[in-house]
């Protein structure tokens, strides 16, 4: 028997008990005091089993933690004591380039926990690199070239009122006037997500500025019918931050990488319609995004906890935040 057990030791079934008449009275009287009701039967064996049902329940709660947490977890949450994880990554290309270099804000709200906390906001990220005279082309053409190219990526992806306008021609008229119906008539709305960010009906980015980090590279060049060529290339993350469940760090932020390259002609090569930028090639990614949307080539976050089928590409959640990162990754959709 335990030193703390509350209930009276049973009597000996090796001894016959006294009769009636030889039971004292202070012994009834004692009989009925130590009977005990069935509420006060439940506290006591509370009282005795409360450190097992603490650990047990502890047990339980932990548990169902975890189960509505591992999606998730497993998408966002960082393992300080794992070794880094390799992932293939992209060289620079050739050219004068110049890789974001503002200083970022201090680390606070929703992109806390993650690398975007470090990045800095909106169109401070687009850094553009020293414009040079290269090739045949001047210092002023390639500045001027660079100034159009980085307001293009303003539009594209920082806009908020391009992102939830059905028009497009805001976008659309920065290109060269022989480029814009090609522009209009190619991409479809699942292509078009390369190039610019337009959001889902319903989705709702946080006042917070988007997080942008990467690298602009020029260089002049000759293009397939031998028109010289300014080609730049943009390697840009860019990080939203949307209304939703913030249970780990992350949850509410989509990530979109591209890399695009853009063609400015020499304006002694072609006539003036086709002065301007053309686009040469574009490709992304896109995480933590909600499929259904991003189908449709509209942007809003994916969650694990509403049913929805979420976009998440790889086991290492951190590098989809490096514009170094190679843009060749499965698609989870």
């Amino acid at each position: 028997m335990s030193s703390d057990d509350l209930t009276p030791e049973p009597p000996r079934l090796d001894r016959p008990s006294p009769g009636p008449e030889e039971i004292p009275d202070w012994v009834r009287q004692l009989e009925r005091e130590i009977r005990v009701g069935p509420a006060t039967r439940l506290r006591i064996w509370f009282g005795r089993h409360a450190r097992g049902l603490r650990v047990g329940v502890g047990a339980v709660l932990v548990l169902a933690l975890l189960a509505y947490l591992a999606p998730a977890g497993y998408r966002y949450v960082r393992r300080p004591a794992e070794q880094p994880r390799a992932y293939p990554t992209v060289s620079p290309p050739p050219g004068i380039q110049a890789t974001t270099s503002a200083s970022p804000p201090p680390a606070a709200g929703p992109f806390d926990g993650t690398p975007a906390a470090a990045y800095p906001e909106g169109a401070a990220g687009i850094t553009l690199p020293p414009a040079k005279a290269t090739g045949d082309f001047t210092a002023k053409q390639v500045s001027a070239a660079l100034t159009k190219i980085r307001a293009a990526l303003v539009t594209a992806r920082l806009d908020r009122a391009f992102m939830t306008a059905k028009d497009r021609e805001r976008l659309v008229r920065q290109f060269a006037p022989d480029e814009r119906r090609y522009v209009r008539a190619d991409l479809t709305d699942a292509v078009f997500a390369n190039l610019a960010t337009r959001l889902a009906p319903g989705a709702r980015l946080l006042p917070d500025q988007p997080r942008v980090k990467g690298r602009i590279t020029y260089r002049a060049t000759r293009n397939e019918q031998g028109t010289r060529v300014l080609e730049v290339t943009t390697n840009f993350v860019w990080a939203y931050a949307f209304h939703g469940p913030q249970v780990v760090p992350g949850d509410g932020v989509v990530v979109v990488h591209d890399t695009l390259v853009w063609h400015v002609p020499h304006p002694g090569d072609v006539p003036a319609r086709a002065n301007g930028l053309w686009l040469r090639d574009m490709r992304s990614y896109a995480a933590n995004v909600d499929c259904a949307a991003s189908d449709k080539g509209l942007l809003n976050v994916g969650t694990w906890h509403d049913g929805k089928v979420v976009a998440t590409p790889t086991p290492d959640p951190d590098s989809l935040y490096d514009p170094d990162r190679s843009l060749d990754i499965p698609d989870t959709c």
